[in-house]
C-alpha cells in the first residue's frame, strides 16, 4: 500500500510541477513578434508591413498589442490607463524589424522620412543616431516623454 501511495504522490508531483510551469510561463511579459504583412494594427487596423515604424505594447499581465507606426500606438496609449502598460517598444528606422525600448529611444519628426500614418515619426536606439540622421533629413528630436506631451498637444 506504501508503494503504491508513493507511486500517486510521484505522479501528482510531476503533474503539478508541469501544470506550475505551464502557468508561469504564460504570463511571460515580452514583446511577441510581429508578423509583417499578416498582423494588424490594434488602433487603426492596417496591416503592419513596414519593419522601420512599427511598435508595440506589452501590459502588467503580458499582453500584447501591436502597431503599425508609434503614432498608433501613442493615440492608443491616450485611450487606456498607461499605468496598466509594462513595456512600450518601437522599431529602430536604422535597423529595420528591430524592437528596441520606446522610453530610451530618440525619436525624429522630419518631413524627409515618411512613415505609415503621415506623421513622420521614426525612431533609433541613440541620441547620436538621431543626430546624424536629423543632420541628413532635417527635422526635430524627442524623447519618449517630449513625444508624449507633442501628440497631447496636437
Amino acid at each position: 500500500m506504501a508503494l503504491f501511495i508513493s507511486i500517486i504522490m510521484k505522479k501528482l508531483i510531476t503533474k503539478f510541477s508541469l501544470l506550475s510551469l505551464l502557468i508561469f510561463s504564460s504570463c511571460n511579459i515580452q514583446p511577441q513578434k510581429i508578423v509583417y504583412g499578416k498582423d494588424a494594427c490594434h488602433f487603426c487596423r492596417m496591416n503592419i508591413v513596414d519593419q522601420q515604424h512599427s511598435a508595440q505594447l506589452v501590459t502588467n499581465k503580458g499582453k500584447s498589442f501591436k502597431f503599425d507606426a508609434t503614432e498608433c500606438m501613442i493615440h492608443y496609449n491616450a485611450e487606456i490607463d498607461p499605468t496598466t502598460v509594462a513595456i512600450y517598444v518601437v522599431a529602430d528606422y536604422n535597423n529595420p524589424g528591430v524592437l528596441i525600448d520606446a522610453k530610451t529611444a530618440t525619436f525624429i519628426i522630419s518631413e524627409n522620412i515618411p512613415s505609415p500614418m503621415g506623421e513622420f515619426l521614426s525612431a533609433v536606439s541613440t541620441e547620436e543616431e538621431a543626430l546624424a540622421l536629423q543632420k541628413a533629413k532635417e527635422g526635430t528630436l524627442y524623447n519618449w516623454e517630449e513625444l508624449l506631451i507633442h501628440f497631447s498637444n496636437k
